[in-house]
């Protein structure tokens, strides 16, 4: 009896070629493993073509659920978007993918696992890093790293041993969704003076064809999590779906980003993240309302921190636990609700209230009703300004170089 290997299958070019490629090169049988991320509407079919394609075992995980709950809305709490821009549903979903794929070989008393990430990517590091703290023992192997060829070579391969596949040669873009986003890149692409083509986008409508009417939306979050969308209660992952269809409808969520990847290159990458983006706002938005001045500031940088745990495929480390849990302190009175106005491509935050709100429109208004007490700022800049003061008369620093 052979060997069995677990291949975190997805149904693509790179994963499909790789069923028989692992069987020519290596004797293993093999074993798909499709987890359900939102990913794919119809699994019966990727996992028929994984059997068709020579795959003993095809298993289908949904994963659905664990996704929104343990990594989307950690992940949203600490507003983490990597270098400001990315919502990182690609890097959000591979820890929870390797965790599934570690589950399943030892279910099946598999000798290794395999994925389908090249040499040059982020994956094959979140990937790896992450089987390897969970089960150390075990083989990984990545084909697409291995076998050397070009993304046209391997297209030609597919079709040399009439393996089906979701691309043409002239037409090699790579995509990766789930529900929390869309990632496209190769092909022409790669040139990043090149404008996208629509035919890239799949959730979003372009601006010019987006609705002329704006659409006004309600978002409830409790201690951080989103509750209820237009006074409906409703849970994590029917609220994400629904986000995705309204924003996307009114255009909003395209990302075209120059990204700093991990291992050491610049690439240009097109992003879809409808819901995302929209909630990312939301949160943000509450939070300003929510959270002190001193608090907001400080975790700003543990944002910064977060997110690159995240796209460094750190997920199951010390580190990261940590932050979570300061992460989860601050979220303690971010409860309240977000009035969102979605319009040609733009996701504008209109409105917000919360129980919890530090704003004080006694303090804050000019009109009639103002509490603030003018008559203490005069002290109070005399003391603020006290040491500027101090080392201008003692230290002339300005005067000194406008004599030189």
């Amino acid at each position: 009896m052979a060997d069995r290997i677990v291949l975190a299958y997805s149904g693509g070019l790179d994963t499909s070629v790789a069923i028989r490629w692992l069987k020519e090169k290596y004797g293993y049988e093999v074993i798909a493993a499709i987890i359900d991320v939102g990913n794919e509407k119809d699994f019966s079919a990727v996992n028929e073509k994984a059997l068709q394609v020579g795959a003993i075992k095809a298993m289908a995980v949904d994963a659905k659920k664990a996704f929104v709950n343990d990594y989307i809305f950690p992940a949203l709490k600490a507003g983490a978007m990597y270098e400001g821009v990315y919502p990182m549903a690609t890097a959000l979903a591979r820890p929870l993918i390797a965790q599934i794929l570690a589950k399943i070989a030892q279910q099946e008393g598999a000798v290794a696992i395999a994925h389908g990430c090249t040499g040059k990517g982020n994956d094959q590091v979140r990937f790896e890093v992450t089987i390897n703290a969970l089960t150390s023992q075990i083989k990984i192997i990545a084909p697409a790293r291995e076998w050397g060829m070009t993304r046209e070579e391997t297209i030609c391969y597919a079709e040399r041993h009439s393996i089906p596949i979701p691309v043409k040669s002239g037409h090699a873009y790579s995509i990766d969704e789930n529900i929390w986003g869309r990632s496209i890149e190769c092909g022409m692409l790669e040139d990043p003076w090149n404008e996208p083509p629509e035919e890239v986008y799949a959730w979003t409508k372009s601006a010019k064809d987006a609705p002329d009417e704006p659409g006004y939306h309600e978002i409830c979050f409790e201690k951080g999590i989103p509750v209820a969308l237009d006074g409906q209660m409703t849970n994590g992952l029917d609220l994400i779906q629904k986000l995705n269809e309204l924003a996307g409808l009114h255009g909003v969520g395209r990302i075209d980003h120059v990204e700093n990847r991990l291992v050491g290159i610049k690439s240009r990458e097109i992003y879809e993240a409808p819901a995302a983006i929209t909630l990312l706002k939301a949160h943000q938005a509450l939070e300003s309302l929510t959270l002190a001045k001193d608090q907001s500031r400080f975790k700003q940088k543990v944002t910064q921190e977060f997110s690159d745990i995240i796209y460094n495929g750190l997920w199951f480390t010390a580190g990261r636990q940590d932050l979570c849990a300061y992460i989860d302190s601050t979220q303690r009175f971010v409860s309240g609700t977000v009035r969102i106005k979605l319009y040609k491509g733009c996701c504008t935050v209109v409105g917000r209230k919360s129980m919890h709100s530090l704003y004080s429109h006694n303090l804050a208004t000019y009109e009639e009703g103002d509490q603030f007490d003018q008559s203490t700022a005069p002290g109070f800049i005399h003391l603020y300004g006290l040491p500027v003061k101090t080392q201008a008369k003692l230290q002339p620093i300005f005067e000194q170089a406008e004599n030189k």
